[in-house]
Protein backbone atom coordinates (compact mmCIF):
# COMPACT_ATOMS: atom_id res chain seq x y z
CA UNK A 1 0.00 0.00 0.00
CA UNK A 2 0.83 3.94 -0.72
CA UNK A 3 -0.93 5.57 1.87
CA UNK A 4 0.52 9.07 0.83
CA UNK A 5 -2.72 9.54 -1.74
CA UNK A 6 -5.26 8.80 1.28
CA UNK A 7 -3.51 11.19 3.86
CA UNK A 8 -4.78 15.21 4.59
CA UNK A 9 -1.48 16.32 6.02
CA UNK A 10 -2.59 17.69 9.33
CA UNK A 11 -1.41 21.03 11.29
CA UNK A 12 -3.99 22.20 13.44
CA UNK A 13 -2.03 23.38 16.66
CA UNK A 14 -3.11 25.95 17.94
CA UNK A 15 0.50 27.65 18.64
CA UNK A 16 1.43 26.92 14.77
CA UNK A 17 3.37 29.77 13.46
CA UNK A 18 4.69 30.04 9.59
CA UNK A 19 7.58 28.24 9.33
CA UNK A 20 5.75 24.83 10.50
CA UNK A 21 3.16 25.41 7.85
CA UNK A 22 5.39 26.14 5.05
CA UNK A 23 7.38 22.96 6.52
CA UNK A 24 3.98 21.02 6.26
CA UNK A 25 3.66 22.42 2.45
CA UNK A 26 7.01 21.06 1.53
CA UNK A 27 6.46 17.82 3.07
CA UNK A 28 2.80 17.27 1.41
CA UNK A 29 4.75 18.31 -1.93
CA UNK A 30 7.78 16.32 -1.29
CA UNK A 31 5.35 12.90 -0.25
CA UNK A 32 2.43 13.69 -2.46
CA UNK A 33 -0.34 13.65 0.51
CA UNK A 34 -3.80 14.55 -0.47
CA UNK A 35 -4.12 17.70 0.71
CA UNK A 36 -2.92 19.94 3.95
CA UNK A 37 -5.49 20.50 6.52
CA UNK A 38 -4.76 23.89 8.19
CA UNK A 39 -6.52 26.29 11.01
CA UNK A 40 -8.28 29.12 8.43
CA UNK A 41 -5.34 31.96 9.15
CA UNK A 42 -3.16 29.60 7.16
CA UNK A 43 -5.26 29.24 4.11
CA UNK A 44 -3.79 32.43 1.68
CA UNK A 45 0.09 31.05 2.55
CA UNK A 46 -1.15 27.31 1.89
CA UNK A 47 -2.52 28.43 -1.30
CA UNK A 48 0.64 30.64 -2.03
CA UNK A 49 3.11 27.93 -1.00
CA UNK A 50 1.08 25.19 -3.12
CA UNK A 51 0.57 26.85 -6.22
CA UNK A 52 1.13 24.71 -9.19
CA UNK A 53 0.86 21.21 -7.43
CA UNK A 54 -1.48 18.77 -7.35
CA UNK A 55 -1.61 19.06 -3.21
CA UNK A 56 -5.12 20.31 -2.09
CA UNK A 57 -5.89 22.68 0.77
CA UNK A 58 -7.73 22.13 3.30
CA UNK A 59 -9.29 23.71 6.49
CA UNK A 60 -11.77 23.28 9.47
CA UNK A 61 -15.06 25.21 10.42
CA UNK A 62 -16.73 25.23 13.87
CA UNK A 63 -13.40 23.72 15.10
CA UNK A 64 -13.15 21.76 17.51
CA UNK A 65 -16.33 22.01 19.40
CA UNK A 66 -18.93 22.51 16.89
CA UNK A 67 -21.01 24.62 19.11
CA UNK A 68 -20.96 28.16 17.08
CA UNK A 69 -23.58 29.49 15.60
CA UNK A 70 -25.07 28.18 12.02
CA UNK A 71 -24.56 31.51 10.61
CA UNK A 72 -21.35 31.70 11.85
CA UNK A 73 -20.30 28.61 10.26
CA UNK A 74 -21.59 29.35 7.11
CA UNK A 75 -19.64 32.68 7.07
CA UNK A 76 -16.63 30.65 7.76
CA UNK A 77 -16.88 28.16 5.30
CA UNK A 78 -17.64 30.95 2.77
CA UNK A 79 -14.75 32.96 3.65
CA UNK A 80 -12.77 29.95 3.20
CA UNK A 81 -14.02 29.10 0.08
CA UNK A 82 -12.53 32.97 -0.92
CA UNK A 83 -9.32 32.25 0.45
CA UNK A 84 -8.87 29.19 -1.42
CA UNK A 85 -9.80 26.55 0.28
CA UNK A 86 -10.55 23.17 -2.01
CA UNK A 87 -11.87 20.72 1.46
CA UNK A 88 -13.75 21.75 4.91
CA UNK A 89 -13.98 19.56 8.11
CA UNK A 90 -16.73 21.11 9.80
CA UNK A 91 -17.94 20.02 13.24
CA UNK A 92 -20.75 18.94 14.09
CA UNK A 93 -23.42 20.30 16.79
CA UNK A 94 -22.54 17.40 18.91
CA UNK A 95 -25.31 19.05 21.46
CA UNK A 96 -28.26 19.55 18.86
CA UNK A 97 -27.56 15.63 17.75
CA UNK A 98 -26.98 14.04 21.54
CA UNK A 99 -30.72 15.93 22.38
CA UNK A 100 -32.40 14.42 19.03
CA UNK A 101 -32.55 18.07 17.48
CA UNK A 102 -32.08 16.19 13.94
CA UNK A 103 -33.64 19.29 12.12
CA UNK A 104 -31.30 22.07 13.75
CA UNK A 105 -28.56 19.35 13.14
CA UNK A 106 -29.37 18.93 9.51
CA UNK A 107 -29.45 22.57 8.46
CA UNK A 108 -26.34 23.37 10.13
CA UNK A 109 -24.73 21.08 7.86
CA UNK A 110 -26.25 22.03 4.93
CA UNK A 111 -25.42 25.96 5.74
CA UNK A 112 -21.73 24.94 5.73
CA UNK A 113 -22.85 22.45 2.23
CA UNK A 114 -24.36 25.67 0.60
CA UNK A 115 -21.67 28.44 1.78
CA UNK A 116 -19.30 25.51 0.16
CA UNK A 117 -20.12 25.15 -3.31
CA UNK A 118 -18.32 22.61 -5.43
CA UNK A 119 -16.01 22.03 -2.49
CA UNK A 120 -15.66 18.65 -0.10
CA UNK A 121 -17.34 18.79 2.94
CA UNK A 122 -16.36 16.76 5.63
CA UNK A 123 -18.35 16.48 8.46
CA UNK A 124 -16.74 16.10 12.10
CA UNK A 125 -18.68 13.94 14.42
CA UNK A 126 -16.33 13.31 17.21
CA UNK A 127 -17.70 9.51 17.91
CA UNK A 128 -15.83 9.64 21.26
CA UNK A 129 -18.79 11.48 23.24
CA UNK A 130 -21.30 9.17 20.50
CA UNK A 131 -23.09 6.38 21.22
CA UNK A 132 -23.77 3.85 18.29
CA UNK A 133 -27.11 5.02 17.53
CA UNK A 134 -26.01 8.33 17.43
CA UNK A 135 -22.81 7.90 15.26
CA UNK A 136 -25.37 6.33 12.79
CA UNK A 137 -27.97 9.17 12.50
CA UNK A 138 -25.18 11.79 12.26
CA UNK A 139 -23.90 9.65 9.34
CA UNK A 140 -27.15 9.75 7.69
CA UNK A 141 -27.47 13.72 8.35
CA UNK A 142 -24.04 14.20 6.86
CA UNK A 143 -25.22 12.06 3.72
CA UNK A 144 -28.86 13.65 3.78
CA UNK A 145 -27.24 17.38 4.12
CA UNK A 146 -24.75 16.93 1.12
CA UNK A 147 -21.78 16.75 2.60
CA UNK A 148 -18.94 14.56 0.67
CA UNK A 149 -17.81 12.71 4.20
CA UNK A 150 -17.97 11.47 7.34
CA UNK A 151 -14.69 12.21 9.91
CA UNK A 152 -13.78 10.03 13.41
CA UNK A 153 -12.82 12.81 15.40
CA UNK A 154 -11.16 16.33 15.71
CA UNK A 155 -8.17 14.95 17.58
CA UNK A 156 -8.72 17.27 20.00
CA UNK A 157 -10.94 15.62 22.33
CA UNK A 158 -11.19 12.61 24.86
CA UNK A 159 -10.43 9.89 22.38
CA UNK A 160 -9.92 9.85 18.35
CA UNK A 161 -10.76 6.97 15.21
CA UNK A 162 -11.11 3.84 16.08
CA UNK A 163 -11.82 0.59 13.79
CA UNK A 164 -15.06 -0.40 15.38
CA UNK A 165 -16.39 3.18 14.44
CA UNK A 166 -14.92 3.33 10.80
CA UNK A 167 -16.92 -0.06 10.16
CA UNK A 168 -20.35 1.55 11.83
CA UNK A 169 -20.02 4.51 9.67
CA UNK A 170 -19.26 2.61 6.22
CA UNK A 171 -21.88 0.36 6.86
CA UNK A 172 -24.29 3.46 7.49
CA UNK A 173 -23.25 5.33 4.45
CA UNK A 174 -22.27 2.65 2.00
CA UNK A 175 -19.55 2.25 -0.65
CA UNK A 176 -19.64 5.53 -2.36
CA UNK A 177 -19.87 8.37 0.69
CA UNK A 178 -16.24 8.87 2.12
CA UNK A 179 -15.22 7.95 5.61
CA UNK A 180 -12.24 10.20 7.11
CA UNK A 181 -10.65 8.54 10.15
CA UNK A 182 -8.31 11.16 12.03
CA UNK A 183 -7.33 10.88 15.71
CA UNK A 184 -4.60 9.33 17.01
CA UNK A 185 -3.29 7.45 13.70
CA UNK A 186 0.25 7.77 13.88
CA UNK A 187 2.18 4.81 12.66
CA UNK A 188 1.40 2.56 9.41
CA UNK A 189 -0.23 -0.06 11.38
CA UNK A 190 -3.28 1.72 12.62
CA UNK A 191 -3.52 4.05 9.23
CA UNK A 192 -4.16 0.03 7.39
CA UNK A 193 -6.03 -0.89 10.45
CA UNK A 194 -8.47 2.00 9.27
CA UNK A 195 -7.98 1.50 5.70
CA UNK A 196 -9.49 -2.18 6.18
CA UNK A 197 -12.45 -0.87 8.24
CA UNK A 198 -13.55 1.16 5.82
CA UNK A 199 -11.94 4.52 5.31
CA UNK A 200 -11.11 6.25 2.22
CA UNK A 201 -9.35 9.43 3.85
CA UNK A 202 -6.78 9.59 6.83
CA UNK A 203 -5.91 12.50 8.55
CA UNK A 204 -2.86 12.58 10.70
CA UNK A 205 0.00 14.77 11.78
CA UNK A 206 2.56 11.55 11.27
CA UNK A 207 2.06 11.34 7.73
CA UNK A 208 5.66 11.73 6.64
CA UNK A 209 6.54 9.00 9.51
CA UNK A 210 3.48 6.55 7.91
CA UNK A 211 4.66 7.17 4.14
CA UNK A 212 8.31 5.84 5.22
CA UNK A 213 7.42 2.94 6.81
CA UNK A 214 5.16 2.01 3.78
CA UNK A 215 8.29 2.67 1.47
CA UNK A 216 10.41 -0.06 4.48
CA UNK A 217 8.02 -2.76 4.14
CA UNK A 218 8.14 -2.29 0.40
Amino acid sequence: MNPAGLIDHTLLKPDAQPAQIKQLCTEACEYRFWSVCVNSCWLPLCRRLLEGTEVRVGTVVGFPLGAALREAKAAEAALAVKLGADELDMVVNIGWLKAGEDRLVLADIRAVVDAAPGRVVKVILETCLLTSEEKERAARLAVEAGAQFVKTSTGFSSGGATPEDVKLLRRTVGPEFGVKAAGGISDLATLEAMVRAGANRIGTSSGVAIVKAAKVER
